[in-house]
């Protein structure tokens, strides 16, 4: 071979070579990315660095005097984290690993499918909130054999889509429905399921239609592709928060926390033992320092839907606690801080290996209430040892009350109590939420913001100041006035019967006193309607209040059917309805002279570490009642002289550390029901700091809540506020 031969032979050797390993990269590659490129890319995901969120700590909660409400304290996590799987490995079983566990060691996780987890399997729906049911019914809808079932069932049985309206009046979609002649039985059935609401929804339903908790298992089970060798316990664990996920539109690549707050021992658990998927992230909890003002602080829940996620804005992920009532929800964007991010390094078997924060997290800020928690204590136990007394004096198991107390002259509310109530560090638990839900007490009401009362007598200082503010009558001027007064020229001679009796000549001053329906009927008559409407919007009522809570808005009176109802309205009957709160802010309104202000819980808003002020509350009058030096001077010593010798709760104030004026009422409600106490009073009577508002249901008489009127003032009064824990600015809050 010569040598232009060997030279040849030596580049055909090269290209042969080169062809071969070009052959076997692209084998490999085509392995890589093809046909193994599930397994290499969760390999790749698991043995590299990775970020993560780091959820901030929500901001604390004080009351006026910087004693802390609410704060966060930091904790861990558990999630399931699907992507840190292993290409052979079933979602369902690594779960099912991980739940065991939970369950071997107490340990509860979020999961609002609302079957027992136990033998005999049975529904729990009336342990869900709302927006759960609603998620339930949802599901229900979506899965086929489920919603032909239901269907089927309210084809047969229409009357359970039968509402009733707060009139008493009912209707029912179904009747349309049945009647049109156009649409097919089968039709007629989905149209029936559409019609039906998560309120309607109940467990003897789901089992009336052949959907026992057991049989919706078995249907569940092919939805979520659960292996034949679970058992029906097992399935039942491992469905729950399967659902969870897909009810909450978490996608199955998503972190999802299993469960809150876990302890160091479980924690060495999952990081020694063969636990795929789990991971342990850090997060806080909410702690409740006392089990007071739970209506006014609110709670947090998870997401619950898209809409609400997209509401929110930018910087929430779906495991993300958000403010859902109460001032957790009105100040939700103060309270919130900012999510962090840390990057990790994971090793093959998906365990953290290393970690830095590239952005480290903010906490929320602080919101600081204008609550005195003290007063706050004592309006809730005062107001719970009346109705307790009465409850057990009468046995009725229905009634509640509350109280509302407002600094005179800013709009601040100092206490806010509405009974029954409830826990927030254990309301949640599904056995205390059923109990608290099917109250026929409703626990979860705030009477105070939210009650519809009929405001009695207690309206008739506001009818005296329209009354001489537009020239009706004068200060000094006297009205006969017998035990009934009734309706000019009124063939029917309709009108109102005074309890009091004839009280003769009496003027204005003497009139609130005495609280004569007879007197404030004929004030009524003479102003009309329109004027006492002006006179109540002016005061706040029949309109919300301002309170960041969110709040009823009242109702005001009006003359039905061509009746003129001024007469009975301006002694506080008629067609009238009013929050404790209002009533509360219209005598602060009254005491201050005139200055109506927004009702409202926030103080002010300070960074988390106490060092700026980023907001405050409004404390401006939004409007000045007109009211000359001899309207105030008369009406205040009209409920003065209810405290006073010979006055109505004379008894009561008699204990009472400072001078009060006062004024009761009674609410009829009609019928056989049993009136409700109405009572409204401010404090010092000289120089006004604080009005008080209490109603409690079914309590006869206003003058019944007296003495829980002067517990209150008496606790404000003689408060030592060298105890209290003020936080001055640029000092760490506790």
């Amino acid at each position: 071979m010569d040598h232009k031969e060997a030279h040849h032979l030596r580049l055909y050797v090269l290209a042969a070579l080169f062809f071969i390993v070009a052959a076997v990269y692209i084998g490999v590659l085509y392995d890589t990315q093809v046909n193994n490129y599930d397994y290499y890319y969760a390999s790749s995901v698991r043995s590299i660095a990775r970020s993560e969120t780091v959820e901030a700590a929500r901001g604390n909660i004080t009351d006026r005097n910087g004693k802390v409400l609410v704060s966060s304290r930091s904790s861990y996590n558990l999630t399931f984290d699907a992507s840190l799987l292993e290409k052979d490995e079933d979602a369902n079983e690594s779960l099912l690993r991980l739940l065991q566990l939970c369950q071997s060691r107490g340990i509860n996780w979020v999961d609002s499918l609302p079957i027992s987890r136990s033998a005999p399997f049975a529904y729990t729906i009336d342990s869900l909130d709302s927006a759960a049911r609603s998620r339930f019914l949802t599901y229900l809808k979506d899965l086929d054999e489920a919603a032909s079932a239901l269907a089927a069932y309210l084809l047969e049985h229409p009357a359970l889509l039968e509402t009733t309206d707060e009139e008493g009046n009912r209707e029912n979609p179904a009747d349309d429905i049945l009647a049109d002649e156009e649409l097919d039985q089968a039709s007629k059935a989905q149209a029936l399921l559409e019609e039906l609401t998560s309120s309607q929804l109940t467990g003897a339903m789901l089992e009336g239609s052949g959907l026992s908790a057991t049989r919706l298992i078995a249907l569940m089970r092919k939805d979520f592709g659960l292996s034949a060798s679970f058992s029906v316990e097992e399935a039942q664990l491992v469905l729950g928060v399967q659902y969870e996920i897909r009810s909450r539109n978490l996608a199955r690549t998503d972190a999802y926390v299993l469960a809150e707050d876990i302890d160091a021992e479980l924690i060495s658990l999952l990081n020694d033992g063969d636990y795929a998927g789990a991971k342990i992230t850090p997060s806080s909890v909410r702690e409740y320092e006392m089990t007071y003002g739970a209506h006014i602080l609110g709670y947090l829940g998870k997401i619950n839907d898209s809409a609400e996620k997209e509401a929110l804005g930018e910087g929430y992920n779906w495991n993300d606690y958000v403010g859902k009532d109460g001032v957790e929800a009105a100040f939700e964007s103060h309270l919130k801080g900012t999510d962090g991010t840390r990057v990790v390094s994971l090793n093959e078997d998906g365990k953290i290996t290393g970690e830095y924060y590239s952005k480290e997290p903010v906490p929320g800020n602080t919101v600081e209430l204008t609550i005195d928690l003290d007063l706050q204590q004592a309006a809730e136990d005062a107001l719970a040892a009346t109705i307790t007394r009465m409850t057990g004096e009468d046995g009725d198991e229905t009634r509640g009350g509350a109280v509302a107390v407002v600094q005179v002259g800013t709009g601040e509310v100092l206490a806010l109590a509405s009974y029954p109530t409830y826990d927030l560090s254990t309301f949640r638990q599904s056995s205390i939420y059923a109990a608290l839900y099917n109250d026929p007490a409703r626990p979860f009401t705030n009477r105070a913001t939210n009650g519809t009362y009929v405001p009695g007598s207690t309206i008739k200082p506001l009818t005296a100041v329209a009354a001489l503010e537009k020239g009706i009558i004068t200060p000094t001027q006297e009205i006969y006035s017998p035990s009934r007064w009734v309706y000019p020229n009124d063939p029917t001679h309709s009108g109102a019967n005074c309890a009091g009796g004839n009280h003769g000549l009496i003027n204005v001053t003497e009139a609130i006193t005495k609280s004569c329906n007879y007197f404030f009927a004929e004030m009524g008559y003479r102003m009309g309607m329109d004027t006492f409407r002006e006179y109540l919007q002016a005061f706040g009522l029949g309109e919300h209040t301002g309170i960041e809570i969110g709040d009823y808005a009242g109702t005001l009176p009006s003359n039905e059917a061509g009746h003129d109802q001024t007469p009975w309205a301006t002694f506080g009957q008629a067609n009238q309805l009013y929050s404790p709160l209002q009533l509360a802010n219209y005598i602060a309104t009254l005491a201050s002279g005139g200055q109506h202000c927004k009702a409202h819980l926030l103080k002010a808003v300070k960074s988390y570490d106490n060092t700026e002020v980023l907001a405050v509350g409004d404390t401006a009058p939004t409007n000045v009642v007109s009211m000359q030096d001899s309207t105030l001077e008369a009406v205040k010593k009209g409920m003065l002289g209810y405290t006073q010798p010979g006055g109505s709760v004379y008894n009561a104030f008699r204990n009472c550390v400072v001078t009060a004026g006062a004024k009761t009422g009674t609410s009829e409600l009609g019928g056989n029901q049993t009136e409700n106490g109405v009572f409204v009073c401010f404090a010092p009577y000289d120089d006004p700091e604080i009005a008080v508002a209490i109603v409690i249901e079914h309590a006869t008489w206003g003058s019944n809540l007296a003495t829980t009127g002067v517990d209150i003032l008496n606790a404000y009064f003689t408060a030592d506020e060298t105890g209290s824990a003020v936080t001055g600015e640029n000092q760490l809050l506790p």
